[in-house]
């Protein structure tokens, strides 16, 4: 990947073998990915190491990723997850408490780039990983934003829209937490903005948001698939109306949002409001009926805009897929005896990459328009064709039709050094994970005979 790390410059071919690693095993436990007494230490000494950080560690993985959504419509999900080490939090220098305020943990919050038309993963524009005080601090209402940790939803939408310049538009999408006043205010220019309504607000007639919104007209109706709660592995499909309007809402008197750099906020916000709402009756067991108060700077004056945004928000499901791979269904981030904080940050972050690139990889097995380079280097698509020619077999099923430098190409070649056969189901994450190690080691190889016939 390039890493912007200083020093030692084995380092770079460590930082990708460590992703390489944890994608293999699908674990982020050191002695695991490791592979051996000798992995296990050169990757204390990576992770320890005071050079290495994971603000250097995301700079070169957004800059891959701008690369991969130029010229394109992008849908920038951001969310919080929390790794809590609840029940095994001991000896772990460095960290604060989690969110049950008891356990030690951290959290972290990343911005995935979405392409708006497909729905593929195009990757990260970056992430902010923290951890909180051991003691609690005071009331969040008199505190200016600048000293929460809300900012990070404003940061992560103008880390959007610097990382992602090139793409032709950008929609930062949130969920209910990202619902403060000053990310519609403070947004980028250029930058649109949807987050779920979490609270009913007042609006500038003094009526309430919700019993405005709820009375809008029909714009259409669907269906709407639902998340599988937790504890059920099935989904279910929602009949839905969706209506849509306009709102004025005030900017709140609240003391922090009325002192210091608050001041220079809009008095007031012009925005749209799209409402989901399940028309059907869940089945028990199922949940409540499904209903989504959407605010965004998109326009809705038509059944297309309402629908769009819809769309729109629901890409920002991409998101938990990751969560997915980093944590419990993947790579088990929690399960880490990694104990420093430093060292846990920088595990987490490549962790995050590696969370990404399974993502991306599994979604390119089938069939995919984007590029390669969106994963590697373009001074590798020569040296992976190689590779490509000498996994192909002597019948048509076993040639690899996908364009040369294409993302499905790429996917192709790993699921063979992977161990997959061509035939029966797709390959899956595992063999997509055991395939990669193959290719970092011949890839490695390669950057290494070609170093010495440089020099």
């Amino acid at each position: 990947m390039g890493w912007s790390y200083r020093g030692d410059a084995r380092r770079p071919a460590r930082g990708d073998r460590i992703v390489a690693d944890i994608a293999r095993t699908g674990s982020l436990v050191v002695r695991e990915f490791g592979g051996g007494r000798a992995g296990e230490i050169a990757a204390h000494r990576f992770l320890g190491s005071p050079e290495v950080k994971p603000s250097a560690i995301f700079a070169d993985v957004s800059a891959r990723t701008a690369l991969a959504c130029a010229g394109r419509r992008v849908v920038a999900a951001q969310d919080t997850t929390e790794i809590n080490f609840s029940g095994a939090d001991r000896s772990r220098p460095g960290l604060g408490l989690a969110g049950d305020g008891k356990s030690l943990g951290f959290f972290i919050h990343p911005v995935v780039a979405i392409d708006a038309q497909d729905g593929s993963v195009l990757g990260l524009a970056g992430a902010r990983i923290w951890t909180r005080s051991l003691t609690k601090v005071g009331n969040n209402q008199k505190r200016p934003i600048e000293d929460k940790e809300s900012l990070r939803w404003i940061e992560a939408a103008e880390t959007a829209a610097s990382v992602l310049a090139p793409a032709a538009g950008i929609v930062v999408v949130g969920d209910a937490e990202s619902d403060i006043y000053q990310l519609f205010a403070r947004k980028p220019a250029g930058v649109d903005v949807i987050a779920r309504s979490a609270r009913d607000r007042r609006l500038l007639d003094d009526a309430s948001l919700f019993a405005t919104s709820d009375a809008f007209a029909q714009r259409a109706t669907g269906t709407v698939i639902v998340a599988p709660r937790r504890g059920s592995a099935a989904s279910r499909v929602a009949d839905v109306e969706i209506l849509s309007g306009n709102v004025v809402i005030p900017k709140p008197k609240t003391k922090a949002l009325n002192t210091g750099a608050a001041c220079s906020d809009a008095s007031s916000l012009e925005l749209s409001v799209v409402v989901v709402r399940e028309t059907s009756t869940p089945a028990p067991g199922e949940g409540k009926p499904l209903l989504w108060r959407l605010l965004t700077t998109l326009p809705v004056e038509t059944a297309e805009d309402a629908g769009e945004v819809v769309r729109l928000y629901r890409l920002r499901w991409r998101i938990e897929e990751v969560f997915r791979a980093l944590k419990s269904d993947g790579l088990a981030l929690e399960e880490t005896q990694t104990e420093s904080a430093h060292r846990l940050f920088n595990l987490a972050a490549l962790g995050l990459v590696a969370a990404t690139r399974i993502v991306q990889l599994v979604d390119a097995r089938d069939y995919s328009p984007r590029p390669a380079t969106d994963i590697i280097d373009a001074s590798l698509i020569e040296p992976v064709d190689t590779i490509s020619k000498t996994r192909e077999g002597k019948t048509e099923r076993q040639k690899n039709h996908h364009p040369k430098g294409s993302l499905s190409w790429l996917s192709w070649t790993v699921a063979r050094l992977g161990g997959w056969n061509c035939y029966y189901k797709p390959p899956g994450p595992k063999t997509m994970a055991k395939g990669w190690k193959r290719m970092a080691a011949m890839l490695e190889g390669y950057a290494i005979a070609k170093v010495k016939s440089d020099v």
